[in-house]
Formats: structure tokens, sequence, C-alpha cells
């Protein structure tokens, strides 16, 4: 029974990549906006690097994942993650303002891996390890948003080589983590897609023929696939859920800065704090509750949770209340977004995960981009307005997402 439960070696593999591959991204959190600065860029413009790499994630997540249906995980994973690698050597040393934005929306277009490594932990989990694997997956993405600014700092501080910046070496750190990321997986994960394999007469993935169309792009399937009756609430649940967070997220750091009077030290700290409480709970806790309660019941519990933590953070403006709301709200957060993973991919037929979990991903592009905005405006009416506006929004989120906990065949599966 222990050797069923226990995860397979290519798990740890693809996880380790995806960590590296969160580090490499999370390095440039701290750094963009001042980064964007140095090139003149207003407020304004240095959001829109923002949402030129959300949107163009939006747009070519899906194809990654159609094209790891078809041709493989692994040549998909090293495509992009290399794709990550000259997209920070372009910001590295960009010389105008128009290098950053198309660096930025570069690295969307391929930085859409996670979803292909999601993909391959469900090739070679079983449905009863799938919870428990997508939670440890997501607690070691959610590592890297630890380790990542810590790191940019200490980029910051090598000595520049020429023509670049000291900011400007977060990127170089960043593009030097994804090819370690691009390497390792080229050399040491195998292929996990069974299409994807060396058939009878020894033709690989080499020998297959790439034919894209239109289709492949999934503008359709993107604008359509809401109506599936399950799956398509689930891609519902994933925007709704990635929105109100950005709401959060995005009016988190002037509340901390002008509401609490805090400095920016303190908040790197607060990340960091935030991300060690996600990385445990998801370790440590997800699995012990999911063999408790059902996939929608601790999802529906997750999000009352956290909706209600929204809505103190603006109702007891001190230091201290933010710490302990901070504390709880970093565990709960941790939960939904591999729950909702763990739920499309016991849902989609094993063919077609690249594709689902790409789809999904897409949705959650979207969100991001949707969420600062959205916050940003809010934000002009007080800085607790957002709290209240996501908050209330989470917990009507979360009567929705009983509609996932179907009766009959579907809900078996959870």
């Amino acid at each position: 029974m222990a050797a069923k439960s226990r995860l397979p070696l290519q798990f740890w593999i693809v996880t380790l990549v995806a960590f590296i591959n969160s580090v490499s991204f999370t390095i440039i959190i701290p750094t963009l906006y001042p980064y964007a600065k140095e090139f003149g860029l207003s407020d304004l413009a240095a959001s829109l690097l923002t949402t030129a790499f959300s949107l163009s994630q939006f747009l070519g997540t899906p194809i990654l994942g159609r094209l790891s249906d078809r041709i493989g995980r692994k040549p998909l994973l090293v495509i992009s993650l290399l794709g990550t690698v000259v997209a920070n050597l372009l910001a590295a040393v960009s010389p105008f303002a128009w290098w950053l934005y198309l660096a930025r929306m570069l690295d969307g277009l391929t930085g859409g891996n996670n979803s292909v490594a999601q993909a391959v932990v469900s090739d070679i989990t079983t449905p009863e390890q799938r919870t428990q694997a997508f939670g440890i997956f997501g607690g070691m993405f959610r590592l890297g948003f630890v380790v990542g600014p810590p790191l940019a700092y200490f980029a910051q501080t090598l000595p520049p080589l020429p023509g670049i910046t000291p900011l400007g070496m977060s990127f170089m750190v960043s593009a030097i983590m994804a090819l370690v990321a691009a390497i390792l997986c080229f050399v040491v994960l195998p292929e996990t897609h069974p299409t994807a394999k060396y058939d009878g007469a020894g033709a690989g993935v080499s020998a297959r023929t790439l034919n894209l169309s239109l289709a492949d792009f999934g503008f359709g399937r993107l604008a359509t696939s809401f109506r599936k009756p399950l799956v398509g609430r689930i891609f519902i649940m994933t925007f709704l859920n990635g929105a109100t967070f950005t709401i959060f997220a995005f009016a988190f750091q002037p509340y901390f800065l002008t509401v609490l009077g805090q400095d920016t030290k303190l908040l790197a700290f607060a990340f960091v704090f935030f991300g060690i409480l996600a990385f445990l709970s998801q370790v440590f806790l997800l699995e012990p509750l999911r063999k408790r309660m059902n996939l929608v019941t601790l999802l529906v519990v997750a999000l009352i949770s956290r909706g209600i933590l929204l809505i103190l953070y603006p109702s007891f403006p001190t230091i201290q209340a933010f710490w302990i709301l901070l504390f709880f709200f970093g565990i709960v957060n941790a939960f939904p977004m591999p729950l909702i993973d763990s739920l499309l991919s016991l849902r989609t037929p094993s063919d077609e995960q690249g594709e689902a979990l790409g789809t999904n991903s897409s949705y959650l592009s979207i969100a991001n981009a949707v969420g600062p905005a959205i916050s940003g405006v809010l934000v002009t009416f007080g800085y607790g307005i957002p709290f209240f506006v996501a908050g209330g929004l989470t917990l009507a989120i979360a009567f929705f997402a009983l509609s996932l906990n179907t009766p009959g065949k579907e809900a078996t599966a959870i």
C-alpha cells in the first residue's frame, strides 16, 4: 500500500524544475517596477509591463498545453524554459523601453510551462496521489516566491556586467536559473506522455509532424469552454479565484505602506513570511485535510475563510492585527488553486490533460491581468475598499464552488 502511495521519481524531478523556474520568475517581481523607472516610464506605463506579460501568457499557455498533448511534455518544457532565458537576457541588455516590453511579451508567450509541468504530474500520478502531488507541486512553486526576492537583492549586489545596470543583473541571474532548469529537464526528465513515446518502428517525438492551425491557438475554445457543464465551471472558478486574490495582492502594498505606515524592507519581509506559510500549508496541511473531507468541501471552507480574513484587514487597521491576519491568510490561501487543479485533472480525460490545464492557466493569466487593474480603480475610493470587495466576492465564489460537487458519476471522482 505504501509503495502505491509513494510519488514517483519523475514527479520530484519535474517539481525541482518547476521550483527553479519559479525562482527565476520571482526574482523579477521586486525588480520590474524600479527597472522600468530607469527607462523613464510613468507608473501607468510600468504597470502595463505586467499586463503585457499576463496577456501574452494568456495567449501562449493553451498553445503549449495543446502541443504538449501532441508532441510530448519534455520538448515543450525545454523550449519554453529557453524562451524565458532569451527574454530575460533581452531585458537585461535593453537599450530602449520598447525592448523591455518585447522581453516581457516573449517571456509571457513561452512562460506557460507551469501548465505543461502540471500535465506531467497528471501523467505520472494515480487519482489517489493527485491531490497530494499537486499540493507539493504548488508548495514548491510558492517556495520560489520566498527564495526569489532575496536572490533579486543579491543579484543587485553583484558587479554589473558591461552594459548592464545593477537592476539588470536580476534579469541575468533569472536567465541563468531558467537555463539550469532547461538543462536539467533535457538531461534528466523522461518523456511522460504515452502518445509521445517511441513506437515499434523506432520513431519518436522528433519524427512527428508539427502542423499548426488556427484551432491550436484556442480562441474559440477559450471563449466557449465555460459552457461545458462541469469543467467549464472549474475554469470559471480559476478566473474568479485568481481575480479576487490579485485584487488583494495589488491593494496589499499601498495599504501596508500608507495606512499602516511601514517601510519597503518590512514589506519585503511580509512577502517572504506569506510565501513560507503558503509553502508549509500546501505541503503539510493539504493532504491530511483532504483525507477528512472531499475536495469541493475543503475548497468551499478555504474560500469562506479567505473571504472573512480579507474583510477583517481594513476593519482592524493596525500592524499587530495585520500580522495575525496575514498568518491565517497565508495558510488558507494556499489551498484553492491545488484543489481546483486536482478537480480539473480528475475530471479530464488523460489525452486532454495538457490542453485542459493549459486552458485553465490561461484563465488564471487573464485574472492576473484584470485583478490589479480593478484594484487600482478601487484604491482611488479608499485603501480598504479593495479588501471589502475582494472579500465579498470570495464569499460569493465559495457558494458557486458548491456547484462543482455534482451527484452521479462525476462526483465519484472527488
